[in-house]
C-alpha cells in the first residue's frame, strides 16, 4: 500500500512511483528506500552540499541525494552526482572537476538494481 502523497510537483510524484515501481520489478530495495526519502516533508528534504560529497566520496563513485545539490564547497575528484535537484553552480563545479550530474531517473536506467550507489542526506 502506497502511502497518501501530499506532494505537488507532478516531477516528483511521477519520480515517486517510478522508483516504487523499480524497486517491485528488479526486487531492489534501495529504489523504496530513495522513493521514501523524497516522500519526506518539504523542510527535511535532504540538502547536501559538494563540500559533504567531497569529504565522503571516493573518486568515480556514484552519489545518490535525494533532494537538492548545494555549491557550498569544492569537488577534488571526479564524483558521478545523481538528485532531484541542483543548484547551477554545483552543476558548474561537479562537471568541471570531470564528474556528471544525472536525474534520478537516468539513474534507474542506467543502473536498474541500484549497485555501487551512496545515498547521502
Amino acid at each position: 500500500m502506497v502511502k497518501k502523497m501530499t506532494k505537488t510537483n507532478p516531477n516528483l510524484i511521477e519520480l515517486i512511483e517510478k522508483l516504487i515501481e523499480k524497486s517491485y520489478k528488479e526486487d531492489v530495495a534501495i529504489w523504496k528506500d530513495v522513493s521514501k526519502r523524497l516522500q519526506k516533508a518539504n523542510r527535511s528534504t535532504a540538502e547536501v552540499n559538494l563540500s559533504d560529497i567531497n569529504r565522503y566520496a571516493n573518486a568515480d563513485e556514484t552519489i545518490l541525494v535525494p533532494g537538492k545539490v548545494l555549491s557550498n564547497g569544492n569537488l577534488d575528484n571526479k564524483v558521478n552526482v545523481a538528485a532531484f535537484k541542483f543548484s547551477s553552480k554545483a552543476q558548474e563545479k561537479i562537471e568541471n572537476a570531470g564528474g556528471e550530474c544525472i536525474s534520478i531517473s537516468d539513474l534507474i536506467e542506467k543502473n536498474p538494481k541500484g549497485s555501487n550507489i551512496r545515498i547521502m542526506e
